[in-house]
């Protein structure tokens, strides 16, 4: 029937264009087809709620269902449920209020909490729990507390019947640089009792009234997630998921060391979407291959908010699904992915169709969640403005013009999809902590986390002897899991619970035998671990040697001979595996000459993975030896620019960011020609890019660098200050510019949209 209607539609089209002469003035490059859909979807209409999911195409066997809708709520961004089933959310209301951004920097934003006192499924009743705050993006409830991420710092609020009674300030850097679509975010309290962050290298945790922080590994852009293992998933706006295939806790400890192997790695290949409609208003869809020739996106461009689906409500095949929202494409993609062993394999549950896709354009998901009740939750901004100022281009200014997309700005939607026939419930979370144990091993993974939290934040120490009971003598991998890792939050773990995890048949105790254990490694018992490892390696077992290089680096303080020996015998062993030699490496930070040296002598093969990865490593830091002093001084402004807005993908060192971008250090386009910089800067780069004698092109890093020219935030001096700035930093020297020499690109290719190639740049 859809079809049908959508031919008549498209017929019709097709009378009124020829008959009324409608191609005047129209692109010659558009067909006669790219019009008809044009005018097709040439307004955007705000729709009610109950409109709005009559245009959503949901995979048969679902139903979808509002929770939450204006004036209730307004810009949900991110949210969280307590154990009683309240919705807290943060609100960025001040987000692109127009394509300039005016007054983006008023404190609109607010956290408030969501409540069904009615009990029929929908949010009834709104407090404001904080409000005057500017752009807030994440937050956490932790004790009888809430962090809140307001950039660029993070916040710990204690409270008292929903308010706020006290302020901490935990990081004042949390989100240091970066514009608003590439700052930290996430909040996400693990497995393993920290707290992690997209688009950040720093985890935290709440140790009585003292806040930790720790440097881990830099994750994603937009969201984060864990499979029932603790592992975390994530994505860059290119790339449909990332994923970690180890434990999150290992691997970030070499500063020397830019990437991990089984980090940050590429999970789901496929980045192709179906979206319902045209969608002509995503900021570069005029450039060839964004959209087909129906109009539509081919590949995600602003990928986010992704979820491991663990409830208990869909049928069992859904379980550990990935789930990823597209607002710009106004859909949400499920992914299938495979366990085995260490490694996890994804595809796409569908070719030419998505779990849910909308026709309205208005229709925003951003961040996906687990439930208590076991159903899936979207928030959605609902709003026409997705894409940041900062990247806008004028093409996307005027598809914004066109449709009257700027308003309204106080729209929002929570919603949820459970599937037809089934009446989803909430878990109620007793107070008694000796009832709550028995939740660690529910059905529904956002049961089993929220008992764990609640039993950690208690400080219970009384329920320690049930929780090792347990885990000793239960025959369910999930609940022995959440028990172990509850003891460990409450400060109670020994090796003896650790032990003999590392001979349970089986993997998944084992690896969380091997993630535990750092908790436990002491100078009284390390050589207990040291045997075990040992053996381990003379089976040549690959499944443990990853961990058991990771682990070396808590051995080390106890005994350095023990320390080289188990690295010196992996080496040995697994030098041809990239995993393992990467984490042989992270336990050598400043060691890598040495044990190269050493390794040369008991395995003479030079072509070792790992002999590549060190010499590697060590050329880089006798570069950085001889790097020169910092320029900030002599290019402050060029300085400043660099943190807000590069330094997020090419990284604070200037070497590039994983799935991001490629470095600026050491790189021909930086210091040689002055005007080629300039035009990138200003125009941007599309495509592939080679830089010294590598080929740097996506999915390896994000296909397209937005330029600023169009961004009245910068003046060609700012601009000039900037490039001075990375054509003299960290190994670079390049000779100076002058804001002339920017303008005098400027004035060359003005009226210019799209992004430079390499080829174009090799032309000049």
């Amino acid at each position: 029937m859809h079809r049908i209607v959508y031919l008549i539609s498209i017929l019709t089209g097709l009378f009124i264009l020829i008959g009324g002469g409608a191609f005047r003035g129209a692109e010659k490059s558009l067909s006669l087809d790219s019009l008809l859909i044009r005018k097709q979807f040439a307004s955007s209409p705000v729709l009610s709620a109950e409109e709005s999911m009559k245009a959503m195409q949901l995979e048969d066997g679902f139903r979808i269902e509002i929770v939450a809708r204006e004036p209730l709520t307004s810009t949900p961004v991110a949210m969280v449920f307590d154990k009683r089933g309240r919705l807290w959310v943060a609100e960025m209301e001040g987000y692109m209020p127009d394509t300039a951004g005016t007054g983006e920097d008023q404190p609109r934003g607010k956290i408030v909490i969501l409540s069904d006192k009615n009990k029929d499924g929908e949010m009834d009743s709104r407090t404001v729990f904080l409000d005057s705050l500017i752009l807030p993006r994440a937050l956490c409830l932790i004790g009888d507390g809430i962090l809140i991420a307001e950039s660029p710092k993070l916040w710990f609020y204690e409270m008292k019947d929903d308010k706020p009674v006290k302020r901490t300030l935990v990081d004042a850097a949390y989100a240091e640089g970066g514009n608003v679509e590439h700052q930290p975010n996430g909040l996400f309290r693990a497995l393993d009792n920290w707290i992690y962050n997209a688009k950040s290298s720093k985890r935290y945790r709440k140790q009585g009234d003292k806040w930790l922080i720790e440097k881990t590994h830099f994750r994603g852009q937009w969201g984060i997630t864990q499979d029932e293992q603790g592992r975390l998933f994530y994505n860059t706006n290119s790339d449909n998921l990332l994923g970690d295939l180890f434990s999150p806790g290992f691997g970030a400890a070499n500063q020397n060391q830019r990437t991990v192997s089984g980090f940050n790695q590429k999970i789901v290949g496929n980045n192709k979407v179906y979206p319902a409609r045209a969608t002509t208003g995503v900021n570069r869809a005029y450039l060839p291959g964004i959209l087909d020739d129906s109009l539509r996106l081919v590949n995600f461009t602003a990928a986010c908010g992704p979820v491991i689906y663990s409830g208990h409500l869909f049928n069992k095949e859904y379980y550990g699904n990935a789930f990823v929202a597209e607002p710009s494409a106004n859909l949400i993609k499920r992914n299938i992915l495979t366990n085995r062993g260490n490694s996890i394999n994804g595809k796409q549950a569908y070719i030419n169709n998505e779990f849910l896709r909308s026709t309205d354009e208005r229709f925003r998901p951003v961040s996906l969640y687990n439930g208590p009740d076991g159903a899936l939750y979207i928030t959605d901004m609902y709003r026409g403005i997705i894409q940041h100022k900062t990247y806008l281009t004028p093409y996307l200014k005027n598809e914004i013009r066109e449709r009257s997309l700027t308003q309204p700005l106080s729209y929002g939607r929570i919603y949820r999809v459970v599937p037809q026939g089934k009446k989803p419930r909430a878990v109620k979370f007793p107070d008694d902590n000796a009832k709550v144990i028995r939740l660690l091993g529910h059905d529904n993974g956002w049961v089993r986390s929220m008992a764990q939290q609640l039993l950690v934040d208690s400080g219970d120490q009384s329920v320690i002897p049930t929780l090792r009971k347990l885990s000793k003598e239960s025959k369910d991998t999930r609940m022995v899991t959440h028990a172990l890792w509850t003891i460990e939050g409450l400060g109670g773990l020994s090796k003896d619970d650790v032990l003999p995890l590392l001979e349970n048949p089986y993997w998944q105790i084992q690896m969380q035998g091997f993630a535990l254990s750092p908790s436990v490694i002491s100078n009284r018992n390390y050589k207990e671990f040291v045997r075990r490892f040992n053996k381990r390696i003379e089976q040549n077992d690959t499944l443990s040697a990853p961990y058991i290089a990771f682990l070396a680096e808590n051995i080390r303080p106890f005994d350095t001979a023990a320390h080289k020996e188990l690295l010196m015998g992996l080496g040995r062993r697994f030098g041809k595996d990239p995993y393992i030699a990467d984490a042989i490496i992270s336990s050598l930070e400043n060691e890598e000459a040495a044990y190269l040296k050493e390794l040369a002598g008991v395995n003479t093969d030079t072509g070792l993975v790992i002999n590549k990865k060190l010499m590697k490593i060590i050329a880089d830091s006798e570069k950085a030896k001889s790097a020169k002093a910092d320029v900030s001084k002599q290019f402050p402004k060029g300085a400043l620019i660099y943190r807000s807005f590069c330094q997020t993908c090419h990284g604070p060192d200037g070497n590039g960011v994983a799935s991001l971008a490629p470095p600026l250090n050491n790189s021909e386009w930086v210091t040689a020609d002055k005007n080629k910089l300039s035009a990138i800067v200003l125009y941007g780069l599309t495509g592939p890019v080679k830089i010294g004698n590598k080929l740097y092109k996506s999915p390896e890093i994000n296909g397209d660098m937005p330029g600023i020219a169009s961004n009245n935030e910068f003046s060609d001096e700012d601009i000039t200050q900037l490039l001075n700035y990375i054509r003299n930093s960290w190994s670079n020297k390049g000779n100076v510019l002058q804001p002339g020499d920017v303008t005098g690109i400027r004035n060359k290719f003005k009226g210019r949209q799209k992004p430079f190639t390499m080829e174009e740049l090799n032309g000049f």
